[in-house]
């Protein structure tokens, strides 16, 4: 798909990757549209930058149905989706000095695949039966991650981006027929905010000098193979994993 044609839908977009993500298509792709439940931040960035923003809770079913639908109604719609929007959490399944309860959080664990998975699954569900609807071909682009493949101390997380990268298989082969691709971006650990509020500084110490590359991935890195997926047809049902060479 060339970048000028692509109009894009990237979820989680007010901060942090989102937001470096929608500053860096809006400058090359055909439009950008943000959803993301921080209104304030939404608004800073469409002071800023040529995006169209909408506040809107992905966990909320009903909000994100009404919200694609506008954006295909009154927009012209999208033939790019990034499902960004999500959250890092750190809590290992039994803490043995924690008091009185010992065992994980289940509202932390409700909270966590409410947003990673539950609301990816809805913005999916909602964008595909659009997409087909109008007969627009496209590329949806699930934002994963390295603990995907077990992290110690990640329950929640882990599970949740392992869900991700299984719904991206299938969708992949659900919804090539209609020439919509499915494709997912594992990137290890990033030098950004939310990376550093959801782990240690000790424990980011030791991951960095276990990356063989011997540094925390940048955010150009992430922005570039997004742009990679978006342009390059023939990517589907497959994880780029971008870790620097990491194995954890």
């Amino acid at each position: 798909m060339n970048l000028k044609e692509a109009s894009v839908l990237i979820t989680g977009g007010a901060s942090g990757i989102g937001r470096h993500l929608a500053e860096t298509l809006c400058g090359v792709a055909g439009k950008v549209f943000v959803i993301d439940q921080n209104e304030e931040q939404l608004n800073s960035l469409a002071h800023s930058y040529p995006v169209s923003v909408f506040v809107c809770d992905i966990t909320r079913s009903e909000s994100v149905q009404q919200t694609i639908q506008h954006i295909f109604n009154n927009h012209g719609g999208i033939n790019v989706c990034i499902n960004n929007a999500g959250i890092i959490h750190s809590e290992p399944l039994v803490n043995l000095i924690a008091r009185p309860d010992k065992k994980h959080n289940f509202e932390n664990w409700r909270k966590v695949m409410d947003v990673n998975l539950n609301g990816l699954f809805y913005v999916s569900a909602c964008v595909a039966e659009q997409m087909i609807a109008q007969k627009k071909s496209g590329v949806i682009i699930n934002i994963s991650s390295i603990s995907a493949q077990g992290n110690i101390g990640q329950s929640a997380y882990a599970a949740s981006k392992a869900a991700v990268e299984a719904l991206t298989k299938t969708w992949s082969k659900e919804l090539g027929m209609f020439k919509i691709r499915t494709a997912a971006l594992a990137p290890g650990f990033f030098d950004t905010p939310s990376t550093k509020a959801g782990i240690n500084e000790h424990m980011l110490e030791k991951w960095k000098k276990s990356i063989p590359l011997g540094r925390l991935g940048e955010l150009n890195h992430l922005s570039s193979a997004v742009t990679f997926i978006i342009e390059n047809d023939y990517f589907n049902g497959k994880v780029l994993s971008l870790d620097g060479g990491l194995t954890i």
